[in-house]
């Protein structure tokens, strides 16, 4: 459970506390579960992220929140949306930089490292806060495929299942009880809309209401579905 903090010790991103917390961080934390669940599944085949897609009114259009990053690589966040637009920026911009330097893609796990080096030195220094913002990063290099998580807090770590945003816990503990080893990725596409059926105020009542993006290894390129495709994976869920 979520405790606020002794007084004072909140007001600046670089104060510690006695207990030797940092509170700004753990706001951005919290920043991330109050938005929309993300799930992302890694297989054999390939790696699939699903998103649920939220309007803040009637008379709005969704944000998109799977973007692609470079041919072979894309990522969905849960978040401030500002802080990752601004992070996913600059993501393009490290991928581009590397391809034009050494003559190839950037490597997955390079790329999620650089994405938390931005985030870890905005722990470090006053007068900035911390980015309210967590990445799945899905991808294939010449390692295979990756499903890389990324915190607040610059930490990242590789995942066979992975689920951020509002219900996370809920969501990690079916993936938990779901995931096999030899899970294919048909089968991951749809395990992934089960997860956010479960987690979704309301249930997945509509295709319209889900993201998803694939990169698979036969292709090692990065794609986000259609809502065509969303629906025929949709179909198959009812």
């Amino acid at each position: 459970m979520f405790t606020p903090p002794g007084v004072g010790y909140d007001r600046a991103v670089a104060l510690f506390s006695p207990d030797g917390r940092l509170f700004q961080v753990e706001y951005a934390h919290e920043a991330v579960k109050k938005g929309s669940i993300t799930v992302g599944i890694k297989t054999r085949e390939g790696v699939v992220l699903a998103a649920e897609k939220r309007w803040p009114s009637v008379l709005a259009e969704s944000a998109e929140k799977i973007k692609k990053i470079d041919d072979h690589v894309g990522l969905a966040f849960s978040g401030l949306f500002g802080d990752a637009r601004v992070l996913i920026d600059d993501a393009r911009v490290y991928a581009q930089i590397y391809r034009l330097t050494y003559g190839e893609r950037i490597p997955v796990e390079l790329l999620a490292k650089r994405i938390c080096d931005i985030k870890q030195v905005y722990t470090q220094h006053g007068g900035v806060r911390p980015f309210g913002v967590a990445f799945l990063i899905a991808g294939v290099d010449r390692r295979g495929p990756h499903l890389i998580m990324t915190d607040p807090g610059g930490s990242y770590m590789g995942y066979k299942a992975a689920a951020i945003g509002a219900n996370s816990q809920t969501a990690t503990e079916i993936l938990e009880k779901s995931f096999r080893d030899d899970l294919a990725l048909e089968d991951a596409m749809l395990l992934s809309l089960k997860v956010l059926d479960k987690c979704i105020e309301g249930g997945l009542t509509s295709p319209i209401k889900v993201e998803m993006g694939i990169v698979t290894v036969k292709d090692q390129e990065f794609r986000v579905l259609t809502q065509d495709e969303i629906a025929a994976y949709f179909s198959k869920l009812r």
